[in-house]
């Protein structure tokens, strides 16, 4: 199998590939070179909150006109995680809650924040919400924990599942 993740997530800290909008790339949107969740840019302002332009793409339409509950969540776990990599620093997700308070409409103009509620050693406990433009109403709300993953994260987890495969499961 070997590593997918590209080199750089393995390093301490290197720059990941970004879409023209300045949106960090995961693995699986390298290739096209734009975030498949939608998400066109991304920023942090001075105060240090991370804001995102997005709209959800037409083939994550959970019921008619409106967006997988899946695909929100997805892109909240996705948003407020980009918020201590736009920080310099890599983390993984390690609790993420969704509050879902409308539906979201496909292929309109969305916003989501998100903000640094506290920070405890590794841990950076993270909100965020995402409202729909221009009225800016409110379509979900998430909180989470993100923690900052060293060199040997994704290491670790090969191995361990090279170690579930070769065991044919269990724990």
């Amino acid at each position: 199998m070997g590593n997918t993740t590209g080199n750089w997530a393995g390093a301490d800290f290197q720059e990941p590939p970004r879409s023209p909008g300045g949106v960090a790339l995961c693995g699986a949107c390298r290739s096209p070179g734009s975030c498949r969740l939608g998400v066109r840019r991304e920023r942090l302002d001075d105060n240090g909150v991370a804001w995102f332009e997005l709209a959800c793409p037409r083939d994550q339409e959970g019921g008619p006109d409106v967006a997988h509950g899946g695909w929100t969540a997805a892109v909240l776990d996705d948003c407020l995680g980009h918020l201590p990599l736009l920080h310099r620093v890599l983390s993984v997700t390690a609790e993420l809650n969704v509050s879902f308070v409308k539906p979201v409409p496909v292929e309109r103009p969305l916003e989501v924040r998100a903000w640094v509620e506290r920070r405890e050693g590794s841990r950076w406990y993270i909100r965020g919400e995402m409202v729909l433009l221009p009225g800016r109403a409110v379509l979900a709300r998430a909180a989470g924990i993100w923690v900052t993953r060293d060199r040997g994260h994704f290491a670790r987890h090969e191995q361990w599942l090279a170690g579930q495969d070769a065991a044919g499961g269990g724990q």
